[in-house]
């Protein structure tokens, strides 16, 4: 007995935001493509981002929704119009927020398309007290208000901006999801620990840390550590420093010089006075 199949596609709701899968059922959609959806927060207008793929359907578990319509251009209209309040709430809220003299700082609105709720997304150091300022938000635009708490790696992820690369910063652009990621990372790459150089617009670690951590601990499984003194052609040697993509490290002979040799060649002097010791 085989299992029934379904097309389902990628959605996206934000820009950077979190990719969903949904059933396409009788509808040809590409990349690109604008499409009303029903989910648990309500009516959606999401972005086609990743196109049709067949799978098995799941016998249990997650429901996977099917879409609702194709969005239309009153669709579109709405969605303009919805944009635009987000500015004005967002004007309007940052306004209270230093007449209330809050301690937070008001990062991104968002309105959901069916007109339901409006979110507030907000940074602050500890807990804040916005209930004085729900009731103005409620009293000035008439619907549910939420004030959601975000960290600052969020933060840099909704506004986006430029990184030391000059492109855009990973996690506004393509990362779905954030990584741990620590100053191991950067010293097992030969990345100077300076924090300025390390850390991204959010000021915490870059997330790039994470892209290359696992190659280079593959390759430096042969690598002597540095600071240790081993065998080598040119006799015993003191590791200075170390070249993971060149293979190669820097030693100091008995002689005080500096010597760059292969990997590979610390092996070969190893087994040579294994031999003479024989």
């Amino acid at each position: 007995m085989t299992s029934e199949s379904i097309k389902i596609v990628g959605i996206r709701f934000q820009n950077s935001g979190a990719i969903y899968d949904f059933d396409c059922g009788h509808f040809v959609l590409n990349c690109g493509d604008l499409v009303i959806v029903k989910t648990e927060q309500g009516t959606g207008l999401g972005k086609v981002v990743r196109g049709p793929q067949k799978i098995d359907r799941p016998l249990e578990g997650k429901e996977i929704k099917k879409i609702f319509r194709l969005a239309n251009e009153a669709d579109l209209e709405l969605h303009r119009k919805f944009q635009e309040k987000e500015k004005e709430a967002f004007s309007f809220c940052s306004e209270r927020i230093r007449e209330r003299n809050l301690v937070m700082k008001l990062v991104k609105v968002e309105c959901f398309f069916d007109g339901s709720k409006i979110v507030f997304y907000f940074t602050a150091e500890g807990r804040i007290d916005f209930r004085e300022l729900v009731k103005d938000l409620v009293h000035r635009f008439h619907t549910r208000i939420e004030m959601r708490q975000i960290g600052v790696r969020n933060e840099a992820k909704m506004l986006g901006g430029l990184g030391h690369c000059g492109r855009d910063v990973c996690c506004s652009n393509f990362l779905p999801d954030f990584a741990t990621v620590s100053v191991k990372m950067a010293k097992e790459q030969n990345l100077p620990l300076n924090p300025i150089k390390i850390s991204g617009l959010c000021g915490r670690l870059m997330c790039c840390l994470t892209y290359e951590f696992d190659t280079y601990l593959e390759l430096k499984k042969d690598f002597p550590k540095c600071g240790k003194t081993i065998m080598s052609p040119l006799g015993p040697v003191k590791v200075l420093r170390q070249n993971i993509l060149e293979g190669t490290v820097v030693v100091e002979t008995q002689d005080r010089e500096e010597k760059c040799l292969k990997v590979c060649e610390l092996s070969q002097g190893t087994d040579e006075l294994k031999k003479e010791k024989e």
